[in-house]
């Protein structure tokens, strides 16, 4: 085709109109997501343990806390507690409001103090018997013991191999189905990671301990999502 006498920018846009032909295809993409959990037996325990005290002031409800907490503190210390695994979670004092008998207002019938612990117990042999001696010692308020692991890296390390076996079998699977083959690996990316305890138990985690405590296991779960050509 002949563009005669057309200066060169309106030669140019005149060959813009003109389409031009794709040489090569976009490959067909499959992504997957594969997921695993590797479960481990846990060897850390944190205990949210504290103190509640009452008296008719502020003062007073605040020194039996303080009291009591201090022997709590004394208690972990001999029981080979590290100062670094002691962690004060929750410190308050509140009047206790009483209404009147006339029921027009309230008025403050006293004090509460409460001074809560975050306790890591890194020996689990040792927990149930830690319990029982801080209760003894004064502890009045238990919010609940979570497991988990010291170093959790290699857990998590193999709940990643083998969530990205997972995926390559997903999509084997799914290029099977399709009649295709895998390509080259596009991509892979990294989902959320995070530690889940499961409903199992062992009986031999604090067997001789006052107070009996099942650390069961903890999971590791690991997602990642692969992308792969198509052949």
């Amino acid at each position: 085709m002949r563009f005669p006498n057309l200066p060169a920018a309106a030669l140019m846009l005149a060959l813009s109109a003109f389409p031009l032909t794709a040489t090569a295809q976009e490959a067909a993409l499959i992504t997957v997501t594969g997921e695993n959990t590797a479960q481990a037996a846990p060897d850390l325990a944190t205990v949210d343990l504290g103190v509640t005290s009452e008296g008719p002031s502020a003062a007073e409800a605040l020194a039996t806390n303080t009291a009591a907490l201090k022997a709590i503190m004394d208690r972990l210390a001999a029981a080979g507690i590290e100062g670094r695994d002691i962690q004060t979670s929750n410190l308050s004092l509140n009047p206790n409001w009483t209404s009147t008998p006339d029921g027009a207002g309230s008025v403050i019938s006293g004090y509460m103090a409460m001074n809560m612990l975050s306790v890591r117990v890194r020996d689990l042999t040792k927990l149930g018997t830690v319990l029982d001696a801080v209760v003894t010692d004064g502890a009045n308020t238990l919010n609940g013991i979570t497991f988990g692991l010291q170093d959790p890296k290699p857990v998590m390390t193999a709940a990643r191999k083998d969530a990205v076996a997972d995926a390559r079998v997903r999509a084997e699977e799914l290029a099977a189905a399709a009649g295709v083959t895998l390509g080259r690996l596009v991509s892979i990316t990294e989902g959320s990671a995070y530690m889940a305890p499961q409903p199992m138990y062992r009986k031999d985690m604090v067997q001789d301990s006052a107070v009996p405590v099942a650390g069961g296991e903890v999971g590791m779960t690991a997602s990642v999502t692969l992308v792969f050509e198509a052949k």
